[in-house]
């Protein structure tokens, strides 16, 4: 019964697209670990992602070969794992391949033993030797052979990595007081990275720093100094100009292959968006910028075009290839241009989105950027639109319809605060919607799931990012509507948080597994921001918004835990700025109290509320509603019948007031 592939039933587009390979897979279960124990052979694992480029390109060598699948059936019991649908075991893996190779990626191939203890790692190996590396094939027979022929080695490298992967990714157990002088060392560690001539930090491939560029816009909050502001817009606006930027239909792709933003990788995804998102919308309400104004306006309606799905989730990825082709859908030549345009507009349009005869991409094919602003607006949105509709007649990149708690509460946060920020209600109302699915579908018997597709709940556990950023995106909901419901809804989510995530031996820490989750062979705990913020750093901002938010104990006790986590983290802020861009973000909303801002009023239209919502600082909790309307807003009256601002940090109050010049001056760095 088990001499098949086993994935057609999976809830994981990208384990479904292994469906019909001659590959044996398995899903992660202990049916298969047990059923290596009755072969007495290893696992076979393998992991990664439907918009993975690398990921194909193994699949069509290897996986889709029917001699190199009778190798692994013969030898392995075969087990294939969405990191999307499975962190946990992703991080697991993936903390022994960069152990033993001192790098990981996907695809990422490991071997482990029936008890699932690694003991050979990797990640891409191509169907014939190149540069260095040996042929997937013959990696199989010397692996199969070491098995059968010196399983005391195997013995030895489980138990040493096995040991590593226990230790655990920990932060020392000491507390840094988290304080302006530490927060501005961690700003200026950040700064000194920054590639000035061409936006952002470090160098190729070049990320898009989301979370830091939040982080960063916090502290400028604070401190109004202009080097860090200077370097958030050079940065924003270099991805916006740049070919990681859809210049046609928005949106931003995973990361540039150079340092200049110029060539993307072409993966979408719905974290970088969603992170981007806010960021840009923080930074348009912020410096008033038309440009940013426009960027998050893009984004946001990238998400909800081309990324929601029938259930208002919102889906995980759109794929980096088209039909197998990296870039086929979005490369453009000066002759297409003219084709779909006419000669006087596709000449404009070629010199105005960097598209040459040489090219910027591959086979003298360009990627559209945007270097200088049109000088005629009217123009282009003309010939945006032609393009646009001549785009969606080519080929298109498959979408993963799989919808992540985490990634959907952070499309959520992301909608609500930029909704509310620069005042485009339609965000607010999609974002409830999704909050509604969310909570109806993945929240199951109080706990929640990882994953649906296509309205069916995964039996995958939810993670420690799940819960955090889902009562993230729910506080932000009820701050941006005012609705109890919101709130409830969050508290009772930090709850059961804060009871199967914490660190019994060490408060402030958290693992990013819940302690009645699968036991693996090592609990994942990783503190460290990546490409999405670490779970501890998110449940850290669910936790100070929650404490500026709920009744008096509640709030207690989510205060305490807020600031027993911060001060676990300030070793990262310390020691590792740019690793810590969400923490950064954080500490910065803490630093000012943290703040909360409370607008009494009985009309929504009151200029009191327009002001509050744009010039509120980053992290700042602001309720908007009728007198004792929610217990923020609980012994805080009218003012003369007007309505009024109570604007308070920490545990001290100003008095409050009732003009937009008042409250633009409490507001002020």
């Amino acid at each position: 019964m088990r001499n098949r592939n086993a994935l057609r039933e999976a809830t994981s587009p990208y384990l479904r697209q292994h469906a019909d390979n001659p590959v044996h897979w398995q899903q992660w279960s202990p049916d298969a670990l047990a059923w290596a124990r009755e072969r007495d052979v290893p696992i076979l694992l393998s992991v990664g992602y439907a918009a993975c480029h690398w990921c194909h390109v193994m699949a069509h060598e290897s996986f889709e070969d029917d001699a190199t699948a009778a190798l692994m059936n013969e030898n392995y019991v075969c087990i294939k794992v969405d990191r999307e649908e499975r962190p946990d075991i992703d991080a697991v893996y993936m903390n022994a391949t960069v152990a033993m190779t001192g790098q990981g990626g996907w695809p990422m191939t490991c071997f482990l033993t029936p008890d699932a203890e690694p003991f050979y790692c990797g990640t891409y190996y191509p169907k014939t030797p190149r540069g260095g590396m040996p042929s997937f094939t013959q990696l199989l027979d010397a692996i199969a052979e070491t098995w059968r022929n010196r399983r005391d080695e195997v013995a030895t490298a489980s138990a040493a990595i096995v040991a590593e992967l226990r230790s655990g990714a920990t932060l020392p157990d000491v507390d840094v007081e988290i304080g302006a002088p530490l927060l501005d060392d961690a700003v200026a560690a950040v700064l000194r990275d920054e590639d000035v001539a061409r936006g952002g930090f470090g160098s190729a491939p070049k990320f898009p720093p989301s979370a830091l560029l939040e982080g960063l816009l916090r502290s400028y909050e604070r401190t109004g100094d202009t080097a860090t502001i200077a370097a958030v817009e050079r940065a924003a606006s270099a991805m916006a100009r740049g070919g990681i930027y859809d210049q046609l239909r928005g949106g931003f792709a995973r990361y540039s292959v150079d340092a200049s933003w110029v060539v993307p990788h072409f993966e979408k995804m719905l974290y970088d968006n969603a992170l981007l998102l806010r960021s840009y919308a923080h930074l348009a309400r912020r410096t008033g910028s038309v440009s940013a104004t426009r960027i998050a306006t893009e984004t946001a309606q990238f998400l909800l075009t081309d990324l929601i799905t029938e259930q208002f989730g919102f889906a995980s990825a759109l794929d980096a290839d088209t039909d197998g082709v990296e870039g086929l859908t979005y490369a453009w030549t000066p002759t297409e241009l003219i084709a779909a345009l006419g000669p006087d507009d596709g000449a404009w349009a070629a010199e105005l989105f960097a598209v040459t005869t040489a090219g910027t991409f591959e086979h003298g094919t360009s990627v559209l950027q945007l270097p200088v602003d049109p000088d005629d607006d009217a123009r282009f949105r003309r010939v945006r639109s032609v393009l646009r509709e001549e785009r969606a007649r080519r080929p298109q990149p498959a979408r993963d319809d799989k919808v992540v708690t985490a990634w959907n509460g952070m499309a959520i946060t992301a909608l609500a605060e930029a909704g509310a920020g620069l005042d485009v209600p339609e965000w607010i109302s999609a974002a409830e919607s999704t909050a509604r699915f969310l909570l109806d579908e993945h929240l199951v018997d109080g706990r929640l799931r990882r994953a649906s597709l296509g309205g069916v709940v995964g039996e995958a556990a939810g993670v420690l990012e799940d819960y955090a950023w889902l009562a993230t995106g729910l506080l932000t909901l009820h701050q941006a509507t005012g609705a109890v419901e919101w709130l409830d809804a969050a508290q009772s989510i930090l709850d059961t948080a804060t009871e199967h995530f914490a660190d019994p031996d060490s408060r402030g820490s958290w693992f990013d597994a819940a302690d009645d989750a699968e036991a693996l062979v090592a609990r994942p705990r990783d503190p460290i921001d990546g490409a999405t913020p670490a779970g501890a750093s998110a449940l850290a901002e669910a936790l100070s918004m929650a404490a500026g938010l709920g009744d008096p104990d509640r709030s207690a006790r989510y205060s305490d835990l807020a600031a027993a986590t911060l001060a676990r983290a300030g070793v990262i802020l310390a020691r590792a700025a740019r690793s810590a861009g969400h923490w950064l973000a954080v500490a910065e909303a803490w630093q000012r109290g943290p703040m909360q801002i409370a607008v009494a009023t009985e009309s929504a239209d009151d200029p009191l509320v327009r002001a509050v919502r744009e010039l509120a600082p980053g992290g700042a909790v602001v309720v908007v509603g009728v007198p004792d309307s929610t217990p923020l807003l609980a012994d805080r009256p009218l003012v003369g019948g007007a309505a009024a601002a109570y604007v308070c940090r920490g545990f001290v109050c100003d008095r409050p007031v009732s003009t937009v010049d008042e409250l633009r001056s409490l507001l002020a760095p």
